[in-house]
């Protein structure tokens, strides 16, 4: 498919996740997949892919900050890291990756962090997997999370996944957009890019306990980017699913998919402590 990565959608989502598969299973001698992704939304697709992928073989993805047309692009040495890596015996089991400027990143921690300059993928406080040097591909670690083979989400034969939104936390913010979500929008789940401290406003708090009421969970993450979410007020029994370290964007893609299996919220938190 070729569409610019600002305009993905789940059910590309799907069939680029069912294509892949499909060759992986049929065609043995494949050693590796290569996807040529935008970079906007690279990082979730990559993670969308190491939760549906039922093989250990590499699926390696890789984007550019600079266009092919402009000066110094970094396209054409992205590209040619993303097939080293695939190829190499060293990527398999290891989910799926994004290979850009020298990086090897795990797709469950990988963000684009820079608007325009070249370093900006990076797993944060996690770290990268390896390097690409122009001798050799290195890896220095692997992934402990479950993915590919080890995941439960199955999207052979499915048609849609359920629509979960995010709701920005702000100084200020009241619960209007938390309502709207799902009165209007009919989502089936949300996630709060909450404060660093694992809550949004006291509004949108109360708004939380008005969408929870109604059998519709909530993911509290962390907007800051780094670090883990968890309960620390546990006296409080706030029954929200707390994202640990996911990006928001992360969380709605694990919390579409764990949806599709189970909406008890112990479950559900499992996920999330799992994957």
């Amino acid at each position: 498919m070729r569409v610019g990565s600002s305009a993905i959608t789940l059910e590309q989502w799907l069939t680029l996740a069912r294509r892949i598969n499909e060759i992986l299973a049929r065609e043995p001698e494949v050693k590796g997949i290569v996807v040529t992704h935008g970079s906007n939304t690279v990082e979730e697709t990559a993670y969308f892919l190491s939760l549906t992928v039922k093989s250990d073989k590499p699926v390696v993805l890789t984007a550019a900050q600079r266009q092919f047309s402009t000066l110094s692009s970094d396209s054409p040495k992205n590209f040619l890291q993303a097939v080293r890596v695939a190829a190499a015996d060293e990527a398999r089991g290891k989910g799926s990756l994004v290979v850009t400027n020298d990086v090897i990143n795990a797709a469950r921690d990988v963000s684009k962090n820079i608007s325009y300059r070249l370093e900006t993928y990076s797993s944060r406080d996690i770290g990268a997997l390896g390097f690409v040097d122009e001798d050799q591909v290195t890896f220095y670690r692997a992934p402990l999370k479950p993915h590919t083979t080890q995941s439960p989400f199955d999207v052979t034969r499915l048609a849609r996944l359920p629509r979960v939104d995010i709701v920005y936390a702000y100084a200020d913010a009241d619960g209007a957009l938390i309502d709207a979500a799902v009165a209007q929008a009919k989502a089936e789940g949300l996630v709060i890019a909450g404060f660093p401290t694992g809550s949004g406003t006291p509004a949108q708090d109360e708004a939380v306990k008005r969408v929870l009421a109604k059998g519709i969970p909530v993911v509290m993450t962390n907007r800051g980017g780094m670090g883990r979410v968890i309960d620390t007020r546990p006296a409080e029994k706030r029954p929200l699913i707390w994202g640990d370290n996911l990006t928001p964007q992360k969380a709605r893609i694990l919390l579409m998919l764990a949806l599709t299996k189970t909406r008890d919220p112990a479950e559900l938190q499992k996920i999330f402590e799992t994957y």
